[in-house]
């Protein structure tokens, strides 16, 4: 089970610092992060980033096959080699991103926004530079120096409702795909972006044009592109004019490839129709209105029948009726289509535990951890564990799901405190001391948890007159609801200098869950 799925960067400052030379821009610059530890953040990253973003698109294969070749003639003439990849995602939002180590991503939504194949390579020779300038690992670096030495990365992004549901190690972090590029990396994406394009035989005048097009957007507040490529790239009327410079630097003339893009999107462009109406069917079923998500995967089907994610939504919506017979037969049905889509696998364990299939749940809980764990399926494999009287596997997933607040991690919050609030009280409530006016010790105790507690009992330890140490226990009467807050008065005082709580020591040494 990959519960982690993120590698962990742990770099002492001062023993692994060194400058080197920038690869894209020959300046010399610090560096605090390898290639290869670039290499090994992209390639442990990529899939669980593309799962949250809505996975693969897979039913036109054609298409991403064509991309990776525009992507491999720029990456041969970039000015570092790395490991290049080049994937389309089934995600709307016009958007694309490089993770470290030269990991790269195209939604569907931006390539039908696109008019060329030269102005598919401005993209993603933009995208080549931010990967082989070094500028996600110089973001990485800017923090490592914020934090004085060790720097914990990971990958997180607000554009896709699958995003929320990630856990543990996938929510946490530094935002890299996220990020927004300042000016200097933007320009210098586009700089050298429009370098690689000339030399691999593109015209480099329609990243003027692609730029012109953004600035438009921009203008317009077209939300699509502000939650998307413009979150990350800002477009600028300073970029379009400076593009416009470095053209006439370069020269004109080169290839535009129209009619080849044209063609190659054909299907995509086709289809169009089906994804809005998938979008509009998630957005309705997200607000409660299942019957307008149901008639929207409905047409979404009849327009493109070869769509894994029309069908997860159709049974989403039947879930959502309890359903559970039919809603299983969806997600057999998505999953018959594309088997490499965390949703499918988590959406049908959810169905199997509802109809009494415990093996069948865990299992394909399991695998859709593998792709991206979830907080839904990390709360099912606990509550599973819990039912097989497997406490310590219990207290694991539901410590994996509980950072949440969704439904499945609330829900997995208060199921590993009833496990654990017993043994590790001070590990929930919180608790804190001082003097009241007549300069005795208080502590207030804080229950910050969704359930309620009762027996709470503070441990508290002193240095007495002569010079030993000293312990009493005070129970908290009643129960402490969740968000409550108890002050509990002691006969230890009275001081007139508060620098005397440093000696006393106090802890929570017990609790129960009331219900």
């Amino acid at each position: 089970m990959m519960l982690h799925i993120l590698l962990p960067l742990i770099i002492v400052f001062g023993t692994l610092s060194g400058c080197a030379v920038n690869p894209v821009t020959g300046e010399s610059e610090l560096s605090l992060v390898s290639e290869s530890q670039e290499i090994e953040l992209g390639k442990k990253n990529y899939l669980p980033m593309r799962q949250m973003q809505g996975g693969d698109y897979v039913v036109d294969k054609a298409l991403t096959e064509y991309i990776d070749k525009v992507g491999q003639r720029l990456a041969k003439v970039s000015d570092r080699k790395l490991p290049y990849e080049f994937v389309v995602l089934n995600n709307s939002v016009p958007n694309a991103w490089a993770l470290p180590g030269g990991k790269i991503a195209f939604n569907r939504g931006l390539l039908v926004e696109l008019n060329s194949e030269a102005e598919l390579a401005a993209v993603i020779g933009h995208e080549i530079v931010h990967a082989a300038a070094r500028h996600g690992a110089k973001g990485m670096e800017r923090g490592m120096l914020l934090q004085g030495a060790v720097l914990a990365t990971a990958i997180a992004t607000s554009n896709s409702d699958y995003a929320a549901l990630a856990a543990g190690g996938a929510q946490v972090g530094a935002q890299l795909v996220n990020t927004k590029y300042g000016r200097d990396a933007e320009l210098e994406s586009d700089l050298y972006g429009m370098e690689y394009m000339k030399r691999a035989g593109y015209d480099p005048a329609a990243a003027i044009k692609l730029q012109e097009t953004f600035v438009r957007l921009s203008e317009s507040r077209d939300q699509g592109w502000i939650q998307g490529l413009f979150a990350s790239h800002p477009p600028s009327q300073e970029r379009v004019d400076t593009n416009r410079k470095t053209a006439q630097r370069l020269g004109s003339g080169g290839e535009l490839g129209e009619a080849r893009f044209k063609k190659k999107t054909a299907h995509v462009l086709k289809t169009k129709a089906a994804y809005t109406a998938y979008d509009k069917g998630r957005k309705a079923l997200k607000d409660g209105d299942a019957e307008a998500a149901l008639r929207l995967a409905k047409k979404a089907i009849s327009i493109e029948p070869k769509e894994s994610h029309f069908y997860a939504l159709k049974g989403d919506v039947l879930l959502e009726k309890n359903n559970y017979q039919e809603a299983l037969n969806l997600y057999n049905k998505a999953l018959e289509i594309n088997s490499s889509f965390f949703h499918y696998y988590v959406q049908r364990g959810v169905v199997k535990q509802k109809l009494g299939n415990d093996r069948g749940a865990k299992k394909d809980f399991e695998a859709s951890a593998k792709l991206l764990p979830t907080d839904t399926a990390m709360n099912g494999l606990g509550k599973l564990a819990l039912a097989a009287n497997d406490r310590q596997s219990a207290i694991r997933y539901f410590e994996a799901a509980a950072a949440s607040s969704s439904a499945d991690g609330r829900q997995a919050q208060a199921n590993l405190i009833k496990l654990d609030l017993s043994k590790r009280p001070e590990r929930y409530l919180k608790l804190r001391t001082g003097l009241n006016k007549q300069g005795y010790v208080v502590a207030e105790v804080f229950n910050p948890t969704p359930v309620a507690i009762r027996d709470v009992r503070v441990t508290f330890q002193y240095r007495d007159s002569q010079g030993g140490i000293s312990d009493f226990t005070a129970p908290i009467p009643g129960t402490l609801k969740p968000g409550a807050r108890v002050r509990l008065p002691t006969r230890l005082g009275p001081v007139s200098n508060p620098s005397a709580l440093r000696n006393v020591k106090a802890s929570i040494s017990g609790a129960r869950v009331a219900n």
